[in-house]
C-alpha cells in the first residue's frame, strides 16, 4: 500500500461521494450504507477534509458533506497531501536521511522514475475519474448504483473551491 488506511478510506469515500452526488450534500449514513466504509472513522477523516478545504459541511435538513470543488478539480494527490502528507512521496525508498542525484542510495536510480510516475498518477487522477471507474465496476458486477433518498441543500462552488 502506498498510503495509510485513513488515506485509502478518504479516497474511497470521496470517490463514492462524487459518484452519488457530485454537486450536493450527502448524509454520512447514506454515504457509508451498503459499503464497507466505517462510518465513525470516515466522519473523523471528513472533518479533516473540511478543515483543509476539500469538503464542505452543512448542518440541518439537507445537510451533510459535499465536495468543495468539482470532482474533476480534486485529484488523488490533493487527498494524499491532506491526509498523509507528501513527504513520503519524496523520501528515500530505503530510508536514508540524505538521498539525491548527487548522493544516491543503492535504489535511487531505480526508484526515482517510479516515484515520479506515482506522483503523476496521483496528480492526473481525479474524483471524476474515480467515480466513473466505481460506476463501471458496479455495472460489471451487476450491482446497482445506490440511490440517495435524502434531499440536499444546493452547494455553490466559487473559482477557489469555497462556498459562495
Amino acid at each position: 500500500m502506498i498510503y495509510s488506511n485513513a488515506c485509502a478510506y478518504a479516497i474511497r469515500a470521496m470517490s463514492r461521494l462524487a459518484m452519488l452526488r457530485p454537486d450536493g450534500y450527502v448524509l454520512l449514513d447514506e454515504l457509508c450504507e451498503g459499503s464497507d466504509l466505517p462510518r465513525h472513522f470516515v466522519a473523523k477523516i471528513f472533518q479533516d477534509l473540511v478543515r483543509k478545504g476539500l469538503l464542505t459541511s452543512a448542518k440541518g435538513r439537507g445537510g451533510g458533506f459535499a465536495l468543495a470543488r468539482k470532482p474533476d478539480q480534486i485529484s488523488l494527490y490533493d487527498i494524499v497531501e491532506v491526509i498523509d502528507g507528501i513527504e513520503n512521496l519524496n523520501a528515500c525508498v530505503v530510508g536514508m536521511h540524505r538521498c539525491d542525484d548527487h548522493q544516491p542510495c543503492p535504489q535511487h536510480d531505480e526508484w526515482k522514475p517510479i516515484r515520479n510516475q506515482l506522483k503523476e498518477y496521483l496528480v492526473r487522477t481525479t474524483l471524476e475519474t474515480m467515480s466513473s471507474a466505481m460506476k463501471h465496476k458496479l455495472e460489471l458486477l451487476g450491482e446497482s448504483i445506490p440511490v440517495l433518498t435524502s434531499k440536499s441543500k444546493p452547494v455553490r462552488i466559487t473559482e477557489t473551491g469555497s462556498e459562495a
